[in-house]
């Protein structure tokens, strides 16, 4: 695949970097937007002569139950971007795997845009401008948190938390309940268990 790989290079020059316009009120962290994301590839594609199509698949969708007793769903999808080369039919596929959790019908359709967004940011090395050795904040949080678990006593008082509808691993940051695969996933790329939420956080950071 000389020629589209060459053109795939093209498009990596000019999607090297992307701003985090996107603003994540909860956590106080800035990212990059999938919106962000999407137009810009796109418009590097259609330069370069690419075409894109887009398969999403869906692999895991269960109930969790949240802290405030909340049943949503978590969906986990598996997005294929295959890639051709309009001029002489060369193809290759992208492949990305994104979460996403709601208390409506709208898991599916966050788990794919976080497939997609990550799909793309991964196979073009696209940069947000984060470098995690310099996040005082993150190395400020960790330290305060092994003091707090170090100063709690050796036997805890039994306390009752909501529990996910159905037994599933937990998010080793925030706690919330995510389905084995997700943990599987996580633990491969980032060497921990983490919900998509903490994930994209941890990509952000990366």
């Amino acid at each position: 695949m000389g020629k589209l790989a060459a053109k795939i290079s093209a498009v990596m020059k000019d999607c090297n970097y992307v701003e985090k316009n996107g603003t994540n009120t909860f956590h106080g962290y800035q990212y990059a937007t999938s919106a962000d994301v999407l137009a810009k590839v796109n418009t590097a594609l259609v330069k370069h002569g690419i075409a894109s199509i887009a398969k999403p698949e869906l692999i895991d969708i269960v109930n969790v139950t949240t802290t405030k007793g909340n049943i949503e769903k978590l969906a986990t999808i598996q997005m294929t971007i295959k890639l051709i080369d309009v001029e002489n039919g060369e193809t290759y596929e992208l492949v990305g795997i994104g979460s996403g959790q709601d208390a409506g019908d709208k898991a599916i359709m966050k788990a794919e845009t976080a497939a997609i967004k990550y799909a793309y940011m991964l196979s073009f090395a696209i940069s947000t401008g984060d470098d995690p050795e310099a996040d005082k904040n993150t190395d400020e949080s960790m330290a305060g948190k092994q003091a707090a678990k170090a100063a709690k006593p050796a036997v805890q008082p039994k306390q009752e938390f909501a529990k996910p509808a159905v037994p599933h691993a937990t998010c080793s940051e925030c706690g919330a309940a995510i389905s084995d695969r997700v943990k599987e996933y996580s633990t491969q790329k980032f060497g921990r268990a983490l919900c998509m939420r903490c994930q994209h956080h941890a990509q952000e950071s990366a």
